[in-house]
C-alpha cells in the first residue's frame, strides 16, 4: 500500500513538474535581432556576426536546455540548444544571445545557421518536443547595419528598429527600453526640495508602526489573560466569573511567578535532583526605582 502511494505521489510530482516547464517555456520571446553585424556586439570570438536575442518574460529562472531554434518552417529542429550548459539557465527577466554565424561548433550559443541581409528572415523557438511553437518571427527584408529589428520594449508587442539616433541603441543582452530618469522621483523633488514632506512621511510611517506593535502586543496579551483566568477556572470548577474575579484566578503573584522561573531554571540545567533547596523571597519595596537603577544588583542597601 506504502509502495502505491510513494508510485502515485512521483507521478503526481513528475506531472507538476512538466506543467510547469511547459508554462515555463511559453515565457520565453523572440526579442531584438541584428541581421547585418559590421561594428556592433562582438561574439566569444572576436568576431561581428548576426545575433538573436531571447528574453525570459516570467519573474522564474527558464532553461533553454533542448529547445530548437530555426530560420526554417520546414526544420523546426534545426538548432538543437545543447544540454548541460550552466548559461542555458536565463534568470528571470534576463535574456540569452545566440549567434548566427553557422558554425554551432565554437559552443552552444552558435547555431548552425545564418541570416541573409538580402531577404526576409524567419526565426521561431520551439519547445524541447520540436513541435510546440513558442516564439517566431519574421524580420522584414532590406535591413541597414548595425540596426537591429527589435521590440519597442522587452517582451512587447510592437516592433521597431533601432540603432543609428542619439536615443535610440542596439541593446544586445540587455533591455530594449533603458530608462534613464524616474518621473514620480523628479517630480517629487520638483514639489519637495528640501525633503520637509518626506521627513514627515517617514516618521508617520514610523509613528503608526510603533501604534500598530503596541495595540497588537496589548490585544495579545488581554487574549492570553483571558485564556489563562478561562483555564484556571475550569481547572478548579468555578463557573461565576464575579466568584472567581474575588478569588483572583488565572493572575499569580510576584512570589509565585519568582517560584516558577526559579524551577525552569533548575530543571533547564538538570539540578531538579537537589530535594533539600530552600528558596527564600523577600519582598522589597522602594519608593525610587527607574529600569536603570543599580541598588537592585546589590545584596545590602550600603550605609550613608
Amino acid at each position: 500500500m506504502n509502495k502505491k502511494r510513494i508510485g502515485i505521489f512521483i507521478a503526481l510530482l513528475a506531472m507538476v513538474c512538466m506543467g510547469l516547464r511547459a508554462q515555463s517555456a511559453t515565457s520565453l520571446k523572440i526579442n531584438e535581432v541584428l541581421v547585418i553585424n559590421d561594428q556592433n556586439y562582438q561574439d566569444d570570438y572576436g568576431l561581428h556576426n548576426a545575433w538573436i536575442e531571447i528574453f525570459n518574460t516570467s519573474f522564474a529562472s527558464v532553461n533553454l536546455e533542448g529547445c530548437f531554434l530555426t530560420n526554417d518552417k520546414n526544420n523546426p529542429t534545426k538548432y538543437p540548444i545543447p544540454k548541460g550548459d550552466v548559461l542555458t539557465l536565463i534568470k528571470p527577466r534576463q535574456h540569452a544571445l545566440f549567434w548566427a554565424d553557422g558554425m554551432p561548433n565554437r559552443g552552444t550559443f552558435h547555431v548552425n545557421f545564418t541570416l541573409d541581409p538580402d531577404k526576409e528572415n524567419y526565426i521561431a523557438l520551439y519547445d524541447s518536443n520540436g513541435k510546440t511553437l513558442i516564439d517566431e518571427v519574421t524580420i522584414p527584408a532590406g535591413q541597414l547595419a548595425d540596426r537591429s529589428y527589435a521590440r519597442e520594449k522587452d517582451g512587447s508587442a510592437n516592433w521597431v528598429v533601432k540603432g543609428g539616433g542619439e536615443h535610440s541603441y542596439v541593446t544586445p543582452s540587455t533591455n530594449n527600453m533603458t530608462i534613464d530618469k524616474n518621473p514620480k522621483i523628479e517630480n517629487f523633488k520638483k514639489h519637495d526640495s528640501i525633503g520637509i514632506g518626506m521627513a514627515i512621511i517617514a516618521m508617520s510611517v514610523v509613528f503608526i508602526g510603533l501604534v500598530l506593535l503596541y495595540l497588537s502586543f496589548k490585544a495579545v496579551g488581554n487574549i492570553a489573560v483571558r485564556l489563562g483566568k478561562k483555564n484556571a477556572m475550569k481547572a478548579t470548577g468555578i463557573t461565576d466569573k464575579t466568584e472567581a474575579k474575588e478569588k483572583n484566578l488565572g493572575s499569580h503573584t510576584g512570589e509565585e511567578t519568582a517560584a516558577i522561573a526559579m524551577a525552569l531554571h533548575e530543571y533547564l540545567n538538570d539540578a531538579h535532583d537537589v530535594e533539600d533547596m530552600i528558596l527564600t523571597i523577600n519582598k522589597v519595596k522602594r519608593t525610587y526605582s527607574p529600569w536603570s537603577s543599580k541598588i537592585y544588583t546589590l545584596r545590602q542597601t550600603p550605609r550613608r
